[in-house]
């Protein structure tokens, strides 16, 4: 019987290689990727892999098998994405996967991720909405437990060696359980390209979805769908109508405006249009309303945490109107000082999100911090939505602040005389210095 490495030899041979990565011409297929197989075959019994059905993590499963000639279990977490899961688990056994599991996280990524990030007020650099950036960790904390559970070894990701989701995934398994060893093909196989890799597909017989005319990498749950590589990669090429899967274009949009009243609860959302609802059907509900009227689209130049710019689009349609709702009503409850603070913190917030810091001290300290600051932020902010707009029309909360006999033109209830030694004492860092430069 030949063995592995023979048999990947024969493969390659087969598909015309000669040692060139790269797309290649019709009816030629890209090399079959390998790393040095006597030094990692046999080396872990049992692989745990976070899987999507993807293009990635659908060709890591013959892999893992062909280059480290291990078992290969599949976790699918269901964080809301809406795509056939079970399609996904008969694709991963199909492929070579012992065994396949699908994890419903919705509620957990809801309550425990997206709302202490809500209540923050965390975004990523002005437009970043974070939705792929708290997804990864519970993808991963459910991906350790499941290894821990089975007795695997390691751990295995599709993250490529240049992006953000690489350290996300690895910081999360290092938090959890540092005795795990992480497997990140990325960073060892030959496959330099999504040509390369639907290449490698067809070359197994895995259907993927990818092809060179659809060549935009995605990623989908219950808070955003994002799109990168095509055209994106151009920042000077505007996003193709085509592109956009799930917020209909503000121009499409209904010519009549909706409106829409989101309730809160200590920085909590809890019903739409004064219905109480569960964390699940808020964001699906809000997701319906905003989709339909063009709100919730964004193109972004970012930082990433890896060194490099890139360009992304990305559609988050409730939870564009939950984080300015959210806003609006902080800015009635919340004390000036707190407020501010608050500020500054969120950008730490979100920064920590976004690099992966998820399972860390500091994150937690913060949100403690952020349930005490929050603690007033009760009450109700009414939107209006027309043509991907979003508009105040309303802010209302049993603990606001505003005090309309003080905010008024009317002085009733307040001295003006007093405001002449107050901004005599505020002047004198200003004026005290400027006394010597005066005689």
């Amino acid at each position: 019987m030949p063995s592995k490495s023979s048999t990947l030899k024969e493969k390659q041979k087969r598909a015309g290689t000669n040692g060139h990565n790269g797309a290649k011409g019709h009816g030629e297929l890209a090399p079959a990727p390998s790393v040095n197989t006597q030094s990692t075959l046999g080396k872990f019994k049992k692989v745990v892999l976070a899987y999507s059905g993807g293009l990635d993590t659908s060709i890591i499963v013959p892999w893992l098998k062909e280059n480290y000639g291990c078992e290969v279990i599949c976790m699918i977490g269901d964080l809301g994405q809406e795509e056939d899961l079970e399609a996904a688990r008969r694709k991963a056994l199909a492929t070579g996967a012992s065994a396949a599991y699908v994890e419903d996280l919705r509620e957990e990524f809801i309550t425990g991720y997206i709302w202490p990030t809500l209540r923050a007020g965390a975004v990523y650099e002005y437009k970043y909405l974070l939705g792929t950036s708290f997804a990864r960790p519970l993808l991963a904390k459910r991906q350790v437990e499941l290894a821990l559970k089975v007795g695997a070894e390691a751990v295995a990701h599709g993250c490529t060696g240049k992006g953000n989701d690489q350290v996300r995934f690895e910081l999360a398994a290092k938090a959890l359980a540092p005795e795990l060893k992480i497997i990140a093909p990325w960073r060892e196989w030959t496959i330099n390209s999504r040509e390369d890799a639907i290449a490698y597909a067809r070359l197994h017989n895995i259907p993927v979805e990818q092809t060179k005319a659809n060549i935009y990498s995605r990623d989908r749950n219950i808070w955003h769908l994002s799109h990168e590589g095509g055209r994106l990669e151009d920042p000077a090429n505007a996003p193709e109508e085509s592109m956009w899967q799930w917020i209909v274009s503000p121009a499409a949009a209904p010519d009549k405006p909706v409106r829409v009243e989101i309730g809160f609860e200590a920085g909590t959302p809890v019903s739409v249009d004064g219905k109480k609802l569960k964390p699940i059907d808020l964001v699906e509900e809000l997701n319906e309303i905003a989709a339909a009227h063009g709100v919730g689209r964004t193109d972004i130049v970012e930082n990433r945490l890896v060194g490099m710019k890139s360009r992304g689009a990305y559609e988050t349609p409730g939870g564009t109107l939950l984080v300015a709702a959210h806003r609006e009503l902080e800015t009635l409850c919340v004390d000036r000082e707190s407020a501010h603070y608050s500020q500054i913190l969120a950008l730490r917030y979100a920064e920590m999100v976004y690099y992966g810091m998820w399972f860390t001290p500091l994150r937690e300290s913060l949100d403690a911090f952020f349930a005490s600051a929050q603690s007033r932020v009760t009450g109700s902010v009414g939107l209006e939505l027309y043509k991907g707009n979003v508009s105040i029309t309303s802010r209302q909360s049993p603990h606001s602040l505003y005090r309309k006999g003080l905010a008024s033109f009317s002085m009733s209830g307040y001295n003006p005389k007093d405001a002449e030694g107050f901004i005599n004492l505020f002047a004198l860092p200003i004026t005290v210095p400027l006394e010597k430069i005066r005689r």
